[in-house]
């Protein structure tokens, strides 16, 4: 494989998230009991090859530097491999803030220049799939391209994302026809995964042009450009991918790990997470007392049960009472559930307390309500009731 180095862009919050996102990176979102979102790609490159590593952070970037460490949890870290946080810097001819994702990989142009890659893989950090990158620098490299990008195939309403018309080519992919960021008119089914593959001359060549226009994002701004002057391919990845961009998205990729067949098998995608992190490895086993019930639950060491848990998924930590009811729910680290309290289509952040018979959520089982979510260390005192779509800012008490 060519000399290679991966890029992240790891640093956003979206809105649509809502309290998951106060205080931290989408990226660095809980996910499945034990993980993190930017878990997902860090696994993808480890298990690809690809050893150097390059984190674009901006927004509130504690949660990431804890997580990421040295990137030893990842195997990357070495003579010739490693992790760096790149954060936004204040210097001769750069802004104190990234103006776009474009801006981004621009301003850190030296970061690539002094590894002296021949390509440059660039990376959402906030979506959840497998993937080997050496098969997409396999066709990149068989089709002479100067960019690939990775699409996948998708059904409904593809309105908020990147689309593209991509030639008949053969079943891995073809030459990109054309390419339009979020149309209002849908021009193809196959929709951007934020998965690029650059040559270093050609990525550097398009970002010094991009300088001085008005907006600085790689789908609206440099990849037209691609379309147009350049051999610009698009790579078609049939596995699963979520894109976690919402609440209802981001629950949906959760419970994609429940089930006897889970669609998402972490063992066979071999994903990796810091266990340092909210010191994972440091808790005790986990306890499923007498009066327990569970069916349907993922959930990890430090976890102590005795009440009723379906189709739930618990971080380390979750303790949940003798005569408390959870379903269909997410709670994360060291959420607590006291008895009598029932929460259904829930989402808890870390640390949060449910206090005795409080209510959390749509109550109907047979309803699709829409996710009440609690953020960290909120504490919803005894009775409380949370309704369908409800929110409670972090740190928060509700008396």
């Amino acid at each position: 494989m060519p000399n290679t180095i991966a890029m992240i862009l790891a640093g956003g919050r979206v809105g649509e998230l809502d309290v998951l996102t106060h205080e931290r990176p989408k990226s660095t979102v809980p996910f499945g009991g034990l993980y993190r979102i930017i878990d997902f790609p860090l696994s993808n490159l480890m298990n690809s090859g690809i050893e150097r590593v390059g984190i674009l952070s901006q927004y509130r970037s504690s949660s990431l530097i804890k997580h990421i460490g040295m990137g030893a949890s990842w195997d990357m870290v070495g003579r010739h491999r490693g992790v760096s946080l790149l954060p936004p810097f204040h210097g001769l001819n750069a802004s104190d803030w990234y103006k776009g994702t474009a801006d981004a990989v621009y301003q850190n142009l030296d970061f690539i220049r002094s590894h002296a890659p021949d390509l440059v893989v660039l990376l959402s950090g906030d979506h959840v799939y497998s993937m080997d990158y050496r098969k997409v620098i396999a066709f990149h490299q068989e089709m002479q391209a100067d960019a690939t990008a990775v699409f996948t195939s998708m059904p409904g309403d593809t309105s908020r994302f990147g689309q593209a018309v991509i030639a008949d080519d053969g079943p891995s992919g073809g030459r990109i026809l054309e390419y339009v960021e979020k149309p209002a008119t849908p021009i193809s089914s196959w929709v951007s995964l934020t998965i690029f593959v650059f040559r270093t001359s050609v990525l550097e060549e398009l970002l010094q042009a991009n300088v001085t226009a008005s907006s600085h994002e790689f789908g609206r701004d440099i990849l037209p450009d691609l379309v147009k002057n350049y051999r610009f391919f698009g790579y078609k990845f049939h596995g699963y991918w979520a894109y976690s961009r919402t609440l209802e998205e981001y629950w949906n990729a959760n419970m994609a790990l429940l089930g006897r067949h889970p669609v998402i098998d972490l063992h066979e995608w071999r994903v990796r997470t810091n266990l340092d992190h909210e010191a994972i490895r440091d808790r005790p086993p986990a306890i499923i007392g007498p009066s327990a019930f569970l069916r349907n639950v993922r959930c990890y060491n430090g976890v102590q049960v005795e009440g009723r848990v379906e189709n739930s998924i618990l971080f380390p930590g979750v303790c949940v009472e003798k005569g408390a009811e959870v379903r269909n729910s997410i709670l994360f680290f060291d959420s607590y559930v006291k008895a009598g309290a029932r929460l259904n289509r829930a989402i808890t952040d870390i640390g949060v307390q449910i206090g005795r018979n409080c209510a959390v959520g749509g109550m109907e089982q047979t309803e699709r309500s829409e996710l009440a979510v609690i953020g960290t260390k909120a504490v919803l005192a005894d009775g409380m009731c949370i309704p369908a779509g409800g929110r409670v800012l972090p740190h928060a008490t509700v008396v």
